[in-house]
């Protein structure tokens, strides 16, 4: 079984290596080298400049607004995401009473057409999403300053997008709803492996839904939550991010460079004012970032793993 075990497990990992460092690796080294030149990107020709582009880059105002803001989608968008999701998957899964006859753990009625609702905002596209949120916040004609003249409350009709205070939030928002869906059915995926044995000695005990939560689901699903921590914060310094800010907002970014965020910035530079060199350096900027916040949230995030 030994003879030949490297060559074999060369042969398998030598072709899927081969096309990530070609894809993934190697644009990350040309983004860092054309980070010290002057490339426009509209030209073959350039010239290295050192570090003129960090200097510039630590002189910019827009630039620390957009690291500002997209730290703030890294903090509060997983945190928010991520304690619904857990909550509406234990409500569905654990949360239900207990049926005359049945089991004594159990979710609650329809807990599969919840699912379906809770992920319907997976199957739309993010920019129809955020096209309907945008349309919803129209300030004159939106659905939600609408509902609010209907109730009564015509002295409140915020701007929504744009009222600098609150385009972050909104857009914050949106985000939030499109993306809790995917993490309930995650999260009850992984509560319907937990065996009721436990919850049901739980209960026995006199743990209430509380505790049973804290104690017995949470720790069990630590490694999902972690992994989901990361991928949404991801998410939120990225593409997400760019696509909500960049069809919803005016500018796009504003008000008042309000919603600008750092993957919006890079694209900016790079195709509407042709500073390519630039928007690399804003790009590894970022690469940093998420480097930093994936090592952080593994680093808190680390426990002494628990089985069942």
């Amino acid at each position: 079984m030994q003879h030949g075990k490297y060559r074999f497990i060369v042969g398998f990992l030598a072709l899927p290596l081969g096309l990530y460092a070609l894809f993934v690796v190697w644009p990350f080294i040309q983004s860092i080298y054309y980070s010290f030149t002057d490339w426009t990107g509209l030209s073959p020709d350039f010239k290295m400049v050192g570090f003129d582009n960090y200097q510039r880059l630590w002189d910019d105002e827009i630039f620390w607004k957009s690291l500002q803001h997209s730290l703030l989608f890294a903090a509060v968008l997983p945190v928010v995401t991520l304690s619904l999701a857990l909550f509406f998957a234990f409500m569905i899964n654990v949360g239900g009473r207990r049926r005359k006859g049945g089991p004594v753990i159990t979710g609650v009625r329809g807990s599969g057409f919840y699912k379906i609702v809770y992920f319907f905002p997976q199957v739309l596209s993010i920019a129809i999403v955020a096209l309907l949120f945008a349309f919803a916040y129209n300030p004159d004609s939106g659905a939600i300053n609408s509902l609010l003249r209907g109730l009564g409350l015509d002295g409140v009709q915020p701007l929504w997008l744009g009222d600098p205070s609150l385009a972050l939030w909104c857009v914050m928002a949106v985000l939030v709803w499109s993306q809790v869906g995917f993490f309930v059915v995650l999260f009850s995926a992984g509560m319907a492996s937990i065996p009721a044995d436990l919850y049901e000695a739980a209960l026995l005990d006199g743990a209430g839904r509380a505790t049973t939560f804290f104690r017995i689901t949470l720790p069990l699903l630590w490694d999902t939550v972690q992994s989901g921590w990361v991928y949404m914060g991801i998410l939120a310094l990225g593409a997400e991010s760019f696509a909500v800010v960049q069809i919803m907002t005016t500018g796009p970014g504003g008000p008042d460079y309000s919603t600008t965020v750092m993957v919006l910035y890079v694209y900016q530079k790079a195709f509407r004012d042709g500073q390519a060199a630039y928007a690399t350096t804003i790009g590894v900027a970022l690469l940093l970032v998420t480097l930093a916040f994936a090592a952080v949230v593994m680093r808190l995030g680390r426990r002494e793993r628990l089985e069942f």
